[in-house]
């Protein structure tokens, strides 16, 4: 490592959207995502300034991102961890019936995936919108790939009850 601050900046400009991605899933709210993300880069440079040695670069931003969000949870005693009303994700295309369709869709999605465990929000998101293999999940875990992929079968069938139930109502 000749130039730490050039390396971080590398890792920084490769991690940077799907780490605030990522809490911006988790927290609903683009000010606070920037705020935590921030604060995730800023532990992380801490920690690579002093030559610590960090084994897996990714699993590492997302821990640290997981526990802020968590801590960020914890002090605002806020029981849901993703909002049902977050800013909705449009699509280019202008067709408004399959737009609103759509939208209806995410809604749906959204408001399901909120009513889960943290731990299976986390494996959902990282594997379906991040697109992280099952081994980058489980080092993120810190678990198996076995029981992250465990965790990720438990996780859709509960994704999956909970949107049968919000449609049964």
């Amino acid at each position: 490592m000749n130039n730490p601050k050039k390396e971080f900046s590398r890792i920084y400009d490769q991690y940077i959207n799907k780490i605030y991605r990522f809490i911006f899933l988790k927290v609903g709210s683009q000010e606070i995502a920037e705020d935590l993300t921030s604060e995730t880069f800023l532990r992380g440079w801490k920690f690579f300034k002093n030559g610590e040695d960090i084994e897996n670069v990714q699993a590492f931003l997302y821990r640290i991102a997981r526990n802020l969000v968590v801590d960020f949870y914890r002090n605002k005693e806020k029981m849901r961890v993703i909002s049902a009303d977050s800013n909705r994700i449009e699509d280019p295309q202008p067709d408004p019936e399959e737009k609103a369709k759509r939208d209806s869709d995410m809604f749906l999605i959204r408001q399901a995936l909120s009513q889960l465990k943290e731990e299976y929000q986390n494996v959902i998101i990282w594997h379906y919108v991040e697109d992280l293999s099952i081994r980058e999940i489980a080092k993120i875990m810190e678990k198996s790939e076995a029981n992250a992929r465990v965790i990720l079968h438990r996780a859709l069938k509960s994704l999956k009850n909970k949107i049968n139930d919000i449609t049964l109502v």
